[in-house]
């Protein structure tokens, strides 16, 4: 026996998951591999895939437990059991584990398989339709249980959109009054307008967050606005500090007579200032307090007696 598995996390409740993953009939229209699954009851199915070449086999429902596994066993056709597990990993996140057993076909098929490597091709189909399940329950409204309801329907790889299913598998959409031509056409309506109203909810969101940015761009510039006008009102009372300081200095030489006297004396130069005092200021340094130079008279001789 050859084994495969493959996982995936779906964002979405684990009952939603389960309930979804249930509807074996529409595969098909989000799987691309699988080309039927119909109904023989409901514990048995008919299944039709395509990998490399086409594989056929009934199976049975076995060991099915409400939102946690399923299972199926083969009865006729390529031999093959399976089962996938469901476990919640929160309110929104679940995990799905993926688990199947065949039995390869022996002879030429099995050998040309073999050199195909139909192993690993399987492998990637069926992470891939995995992938294709867990976009088809995220793109389903919350808490919808039939895959109709999803945008995710009929995408390009699908095996309807790509026109590989089975004459069975089309006969039975054709019986499927959700596959009605009417029902086909209100489903895309609710689409478009599900559609339309996000794209508003997003219209919206980006005006607000445009307001948003503009209310806080406006308010830097209040701010820039608001500091520029302090800096100026700092300055101005800065300038008039010192004039004050200034004003106040000179009205204190104006009422001091010795610094007033002082500073005019200073005004009109040392020698101006000193004149009154020392009136031969002008005078050379050296001569300037020598008493004033006179003639020396020699005393009279006195008359000699006869």
């Amino acid at each position: 026996m050859v084994e495969h598995a493959a996982s995936v996390i779906v964002k979405a409740p684990v009952h939603q998951v389960y309930e979804l993953f249930t509807h074996f009939n529409d595969f098909p229209k989000f799987m691309s591999f699988v080309k039927e699954v119909t109904y023989y009851d409901d514990q048995r199915s008919h299944w039709v895939v395509q990998a490399l070449r086409q594989y056929e086999w009934d199976a049975v429902n076995v060991d099915w437990i409400a939102d946690k596994q399923i299972g199926w066993r083969s009865t006729r056709g390529l031999e093959n059991t399976g089962k996938v597990k469901f476990r919640p990993l929160g309110p929104e996140r679940t995990a799905v584990n993926v688990y199947i057993q065949y039995k390869p076909p022996t002879g030429s098929l099995g050998r040309l398989g073999e050199r195909l490597g139909i192993n690993e091709y399987f492998d990637t189909l069926l992470q891939q339709d995995l992938n294709n399940f867990a976009r088809m329950v995220e793109e389903a409204p919350a808490n919808a249980l039939d895959p109709m309801s999803s945008h995710y329907l009929f995408h390009k790889d699908s095996a309807i959109t790509r026109k590989i299913i089975t004459s069975k598998q089309q006969l039975a959409m054709d019986h499927d009054p959700m596959m009605d031509p009417q029902a086909l056409a209100n489903r895309q309506k609710i689409i478009n307008q599900e559609r339309e109203k996000q794209q508003q909810q997003q219209t919206a969101m980006q005006e607000a967050y445009r307001q948003k940015r503009t209310r806080e761009q406006q308010i830097l510039r209040e701010r820039q606005v608001m500091l520029e006008q302090a800096a100026i009102r700092r300055r101005q009372e800065q300038v008039a500090r010192e004039e004050a300081i200034h004003q106040s200095e000179a009205q204190a030489l104006h009422l001091n007579p010795r610094s007033r006297y002082a500073t005019w004396a200073r005004g009109l130069g040392d020698r101006d200032g000193t004149r009154t005092r020392v009136p031969d200021a002008t005078r050379l340094t050296m001569s300037a307090r020598r008493p004033p130079h006179t003639s020396i008279t020699a005393p009279p001789i006195p008359p000699t007696e006869p």
